[in-house]
Formats: C-alpha cells, structure tokens, sequence
C-alpha cells in the first residue's frame, strides 16, 4: 500500500508535480472527499500553477464518479474559494501550493460553509482512502454519476468583502500593490476598482512559474521589490500577496515592514468597536500587545496553537468575531470564520483613509515590543534539543513555562517559543520582549542550546 504521509500534511494536501503525485491521485482524491464529506455537490477552484487546472479537473472527475455535482470556479485565490463554499453551502477544493516553488501544488479542501478539513476532521480519513484504492484499484462509478458545471464568482466574492468594510469615504490613497504573479493580481483589480484608491501594480500578470520572486511576501527578499516601489512613488502603504493570495502583508509608507501581530491588533480594534464584548483569537506567537489591545477595546482575548484549524475551530467553539496569526492569516466571523487577506487589507485601508496621519504613526499605538520574527535551525533531534531547552529554563525563578504548542517559555519582561516544524527537521524559535537588548540576549542564550 502506497504512504501518502510525505504529501498529506496537517491541514492540506502538497507535494511535487508530478514526482509526488499526479491527476491520477488527484481523480483519487476527488473520490475520497465526496465519500468523506457525503456531499452531493461540492465547488473546486484553482490558482494559476501550471499543473492546477489539469489536477483540479482529475479531482472533479473523480468527485463525479461518487456522485457529486461539481462546481468548477476556475481561477481564484482561497480566499474566494472559501466564499463560495459559505456562501454556495458545498464543501470545497482548492488546488493551490500557496507559497511553494512552482513545481509543488497541493489541495486545500473544507466541509460546506468553509468548515476546515485537518487531520481530526477528515484530512487522515480522505488519506486512508486514497492509499487503499491505490492499492486495490478505485471502486467503479455509482450508477448516476454528479455533472459538472461552471459559475463565476468573482464579482459576487468582491461584493461580500466590500459590504463588510465601507471604503467609499476615506480619504485618496496610492497603494502599491505586489501580487508576486500570483492569484492577487486576478481579485485586486475587482475588490479594490471603483474605490479611492490610485493602485499602482506590480506583478499582476499570472504566473505560476514566479519569474520575479516567490510568492512568499514573510522572506524578508520577497518584499524588497514592494519597498522600493512604495519609496519611489510616494505611496501611503503597500500590500504584497502570497500565491494564492489568502495572506496579505503591509508595508508603511516609509517601506518598512508592519507586523502581522500589529496588524491583527488594529483590525481587533475595529472588529470590537462593532462587536463590543465580542471575542477575539490570537495564537501563541502573536506580540503581547494582541491581547492587550483586545482588553483594552473591551474584548476577550484567547490564546491558541498555531495553524488554522487550531484557530477556526476556536473562532467556531467561542463565537469569535476575529483571529488573528503571526503569518499574516486573518480570520473572521464574517467571513465563516475562514482567513481572508484581502478583508484584512481592507481594514488596514480604511482605518488609514479614515484619518490624516501616515501608516507608521497609525500602527504605533499596535506595535509595543521588539521582536526576533522567526528563527528557523535544522536540528537532527527536535525533540532532544526542545528537551535541553526545557531542562535550562525549568527551575529558573520568575519564569514560566507552557506546552500548549511547542515550549513557550514567559518571564517578566520577555518570552520565547520553541516550536517543531511538521514537515521539516527544523525548531523554529520566536522571542519578544520590551527592548532589542534583551530580544538579542534571549535569543542567544536559546539559539546557543539548539545548535549545541
């Protein structure tokens, strides 16, 4: 029996094409989901990868053949696909890699109404299937196999986002925005059109081979090109998108760098100034000043593990109205408590455009600490090295540790966490605290055990 395990990750489905899978496993797939889910009709969409259409089109088959109804979308960022699953009601495909180099592709798929598909909620089920029709051959199709159609839902995706954030005041903008020839030069254009906004684009053009950087807007390289343009033209902020462009990050108008944890505090604010009372969720490796703000704008603050199964599920057990994660995820309850960039960007333009002062000066207020960001070493012993991590902060007074997700270690005036990659040998380490001194300090001390 073949092990899907290399490709079938905790939330999704990724490898190489098609040296790790193909349209034959994705037409298995297809089968699988329609039998897990039970669905009678479900909705796939894709990014602009070379090998997306072709995989998307094996999986509908293969969904069709268990008696399926398909919705194909066609192109379009999570994001829109995660719409279309609230806003149809069917659980959906997409077939993205986000991030990746051009050569992988992967499927993100959810229940109806974008519930998530993780490895507890159906994500091993779908594998264990997937491996043994593999094995033995898929069953026949059922009698009367699903149809398959096409609807476009761009305009209507748009339209959802712009009535949950009124734009149509705010003051004129230029926004610079870089879509890294990925799926954020297809929705920009329609999401941010007819608004007060002079954007000026950058890589706007599909294509899944990424000809002028990765698509990976948190590698500080990838962003250096949105910088520069936002310093030349004069521009108030800047976006950049990931692949497939359900993540957004923002740059001031100086060209640095905002952080999503600034981010996620600001759209809190706003979230909670319609929703007093309401909660919001941050994960683990958010700044201090997420639940800070939070309780200062008269929220509830809850804290999570990362990923976005770990965050939707919370959203759903407490009625969050918002979540928030360090990689620039953002979730809300608007949007069935999916992550959507494109929402967040929204709120980042009207909170600016609301008001005089520049991005920096907005964001000040949100960005309380110093930061490491994240700190990736290649270790041949994850959970040696975490030990020996541990062992050294145990005993030391006024300092407090937690597993919740990884080793988070807290004392007064910092704290640290160590974290194991799932798909590679790597620790990842994140350390804050009130000052860059002390930031260094900590993370010397931690950085000098793991690469011992």
């Amino acid at each position: 029996m073949p092990d899907l395990s290399p490709i079938v990750k905790a939330y999704d489905v990724r490898g190489e094409v098609p040296a790790q899978w193909d349209e034959d496993l994705a037409a298995l797939f297809g089968a699988a989901f329609a039998e897990i889910t039970g669905a009678s009709a479900i909705v796939i969409g894709h990014d602009m990868r070379p090998s997306s259409p072709g995989l998307a089109r094996a999986f509908g088959r293969g969904a069709t053949d268990r008696g399926a109804d398909v919705t194909e979308i066609g192109l379009c960022s999570t994001d829109e696909l995660y719409y279309a699953s609230g806003a149809l009601g069917l659980p959906g495909a997409m077939f993205t890699a986000s991030h990746n180099p051009a050569q992988y592709n992967g499927i993100k798929m959810c229940r109806a109404g974008a519930a998530p598909i993780g490895q507890d909620s159906g994500l091993a089920d779908i594998r264990e299937l997937v491996e043994r029709w593999a094995d033995e051959g898929a069953p026949r199709p059922v009698a009367q196999p699903g149809t398959i159609g096409q609807r476009d839902i761009l305009d209507d995706y748009a339209a959802h986002l712009r009535s949950l954030v009124d734009l149509t005041d705010i003051r004129p903008l230029k926004v610079v925005v870089d879509a890294g020839n990925g799926m954020g030069g297809h929705t920009v254009p329609t999401v941010l059109g007819g608004l007060p906004l002079d954007v000026v684009p950058m890589y706007f053009e599909l294509d899944g081979t990424f000809p002028n950087h990765e698509a990976n807007p948190i590698d500080p390289a990838n962003i250096v090109d949105l910088q520069a343009k936002v310093r030349e033209t004069g521009a108030d902020i800047g976006l950049a998108f990931d692949g497939d462009a359900d993540r957004c990050f923002v740059v001031d108008e100086r060209g640095e760098p905002v952080s999503p944890s600034a981010i996620t505090a600001l759209v809190a604010s706003r979230e909670l100034a319609k929703a007093p009372g309401s909660t919001v969720i941050h994960n683990l490796i958010t700044s201090w000043s997420v639940p800070e703000v939070v309780e200062e704008s008269g929220g509830t603050p809850v804290r999570t593990r990362v990923g976005h199964s770990f965050i939707k599920g919370e959203m759903a057990r407490t009625g969050a109205i918002f979540g928030g994660e360090h990689s620039a995820h953002y979730y809300f309850r608007d949007f069935w408590n999916a992550d959507t960039g494109m929402l967040a960007a929204l709120h980042v333009l009207a909170a600016l455009g609301g008001q005089d002062g520049t991005l920096s000066d907005l964001v000040s207020a949100y960005d309380r600490y110093a930061a490491s960001g994240e700190i990736n070493s290649r270790v041949d012993d994850q959970a040696g090295r975490a030990a020996a991590v541990k062992a050294a902060f145990a005993d030391r007074e006024g300092v407090t540790l937690d597993e919740l997700d990884g080793l988070t270690v807290t004392a007064d005036d910092w704290w640290f966490n160590l974290r194991p990659s799932n798909t590679e040998p790597l620790l990842r380490l994140n350390v804050e605290a009130r000052d860059a001194d002390t930031v260094a300090a900590v993370r010397d001390e931690v950085l000098a055990i793991v690469r011992a």
